[in-house]
């Protein structure tokens, strides 16, 4: 069960509650709203390990990124020394290589922008839920130290 589904049905409850007359102010069953903020902190750190999971994925797809660029220009490099050993095409071997390490380079760096907005995305949402959360818990600890 995820943070989320948790608050709908801590609303749903709060929503069906019965109503004290003339105040405004409902009726609810203390060990039902300690039991959805116990699962919430048992849901929470599942949220926290998505998080984690994110980042790790995210060095994983870098360290991949780095590890193939490394070898595009390992092997570009290779491609230069052996044309150069090439008299008639040394000048085409010259700019055909230092293409494929601007290529090589170029999609690199694509890669790991690629990389960073997906994780900053999935970072920025994860952020914005558990904001959520925290001000939902905070108003429903609020809302009972006030009763």
């Amino acid at each position: 069960m995820e943070i989320m589904e948790i608050i709908d049905m801590m609303e749903e409850t709060i929503d069906k509650a019965p109503t004290v007359p003339l105040s405004g102010k409902i009726l609810v069953d203390k060990e039902d709203i300690l039991d959805y903020i116990q699962e919430m902190r048992l849901v929470f750190p599942d949220e926290v390990k998505e998080a984690k999971w994110v980042k790790e994925e995210r060095e994983r797809i870098l360290a991949e990124a780095q590890s193939r660029s490394d070898e595009m220009i390992k092997n570009a490099e290779e491609k230069v020394v052996q044309m150069i050993d090439e008299h008639e095409v040394t000048k085409q071997a010259v700019e055909q290589a230092n293409q494929m390490v601007n290529d090589a380079q170029q999609k690199a760096m694509e890669i790991k922008t690629d990389c960073d907005q997906y994780a900053d995305d999935i970072l920025n949402d994860l952020e914005k839920r558990l904001d959520m959360l925290s001000k939902k818990v905070h108003d429903d600890r609020a809302y009972f130290e006030n009763k």
